[in-house]
């Protein structure tokens, strides 16, 4: 009986031993990185038989057991994983156990309008395009949004996702960040404000970002069109005659074009144009609700991306001459 414990104990250390060398021991790989797809509701055994499937070198049977009697096996999260080269499997357990999904990220640009997002979108590493070709009504319509025109509606900012999401899961995650940033931009309007509704804000948000060279003149630019919608002032402003003129819009604007009459001119049509013309940013989303105290009607370029402020239409041909004409 003594030396069947010993041979007992002997044969358990060996095992022990055997089972701690194999879970440290670095998994082969038939690439330098490996991907692994885990579906909702996967089984452990599928899993284990998915991580050889996809080109790691092991027996999914010893994976398996391994899987099972850790006590996590059921811990095991779906997503999208890269199995690099060092990985071990006890390694590779704690990757799935905590959800370290392989993850990539796609930047939107403030200023940016929808055509951009969309380029920017079709471009990003291992998303889904599942919205390449669809119309712009359409997407808006799967976003929960029939109706709602698309531009200015997602927030700019970086965006990260696991490989082989749906970029329509990035825009709904956008346009949410959108209208709480909204939401919380419209609760700190002023009193006084011209603007009737959160959508007036985001309008003129995005004309605000749109004209701002520096970020210190943004507020000043928005209490310029703030008084100006206060006088019943046209507001003559640039990016809303591009924004409508479209594809026709060369890079070069015209006199004919800010007479050219689109919804969005306004040089022809007094007040916000119909839609936004861009995404606003938060600073932007704040200074439309939250503008300059000011008497200027009038800005203009100096040239270094800052502007000149006036009062008074003679100021601003002053201005105008000295730094657009070098008169």
């Amino acid at each position: 009986m003594r030396r069947l414990f010993k041979l007992f104990i002997v044969l358990a250390a060996l095992l022990g031993g055997g089972a701690a060398w194999w879970l440290n021991q670095n998994l082969a790989l038939n690439a330098e990185t490996v991907d692994l797809s885990v579906e909702p509701g996967t089984s452990v055994r599928a899993v284990a038989q998915a991580v050889s499937d996809a080109g790691v070198q092991v027996n999914p049977a010893l994976l398996y057991w391994w899987f099972r009697l850790s006590g996590e096996a059921r811990q095991i999260k779906a997503g999208s994983y890269e199995i690099e080269r060092g990985a071990t499997p006890y390694s590779l357990l704690r990757k799935l156990v905590r959800g370290e999904e392989a993850l990539r990220a796609v930047t939107l640009v403030e200023g940016w309008n929808f055509t951009q997002v969309r380029a920017a979108l079709l471009k990003a590493e291992q998303l889904k395009p599942d919205t390449h070709g669809l119309a712009a009504d359409l997407i808006m319509n799967s976003l929960g949004k029939p109706g709602v025109h698309p531009e200015g509606r997602f927030f700019p900012d970086t965006y990260t996702y696991a490989k082989g999401s749906s970029d329509l899961a990035v825009l709904k995650r956008a346009m949410r960040a959108m209208d709480k940033r909204l939401v919380a931009a419209w609760s700190q309007r002023l009193p006084d404000t011209p603007l009737k509704t959160p959508e007036q804000a985001l309008i003129l948000a995005s004309i605000v970002e749109k004209e701002t060279g520096r970020a210190s003149d943004r507020a000043m630019i928005a209490g310029v069109f703030v008084n100006r919608l206060r006088l019943g002032m046209m507001l003559q402003t640039d990016p809303t005659v591009i924004y409508g003129l479209g594809e026709d819009f060369d890079g070069n604007l015209r006199r004919r074009h800010l007479q050219a009459d689109t919804p969005w001119n306004t040089y022809t049509r007094s007040g916000l144009p119909p839609t936004p013309i861009a995404m606003p940013g938060k600073a932007a989303l704040l200074a439309a609700v939250h503008p300059a105290s000011t008497k200027a009607l009038y800005f203009v370029s100096r040239g270094d991306g800052t502007s000149q402020f006036s009062a008074s239409l003679e100021e601003h041909n002053r201005a105008v001459n000295k730094y657009q004409r070098g008169q």
